[in-house]
């Protein structure tokens, strides 16, 4: 299994990233996934997540109305839109593979490297 999170970089407040994760080893289709970011000093934060099919989405309260998530199945990648961004979103970002088809909010352990995102003026 691979997971390889890319798009992040340094923006200013109230700028826009978008964040990619390609995958390989496993049928993308099948999971659910999820985006998980860890801040500096902080613990793991579950950010997103999307079922299978894309038909049920889930965000953090901290990221809800800014941050959309989806996913291209035929293309074996997640997105993850981030709008509105503030200094509290800079984290090391991570896409993790879930356990089920649907949301469940359980995930495998973060893989790749991750992308970091920096927000600052």
């Amino acid at each position: 299994v691979q997971l390889q999170a890319s798009g992040g970089g340094l923006v200013q407040p109230g700028g826009s990233l978008r964040l990619s994760c390609v995958v390989s080893g496993f049928t993308f289709s099948s999971y659910a996934m999820y985006w998980v970011r860890q801040a500096p000093g902080k613990g793991p934060e579950r950010v997103s997540g999307i079922s299978s099919g894309g038909g049920t989405a889930y965000y953090a309260a901290s990221v809800k109305g800014r941050f959309t998530v989806s996913r291209d199945n035929a293309k074996d990648t997640l997105y993850l839109q981030m709008n509105s961004l503030k200094p509290e979103d800079t984290a090391v970002y991570y896409c993790a593979k879930g356990y089920h088809s649907y949301y469940s909010g359980l995930y495998y352990p973060p893989g790749g490297q991750g992308t970091l995102v920096t927000v600052s003026s």
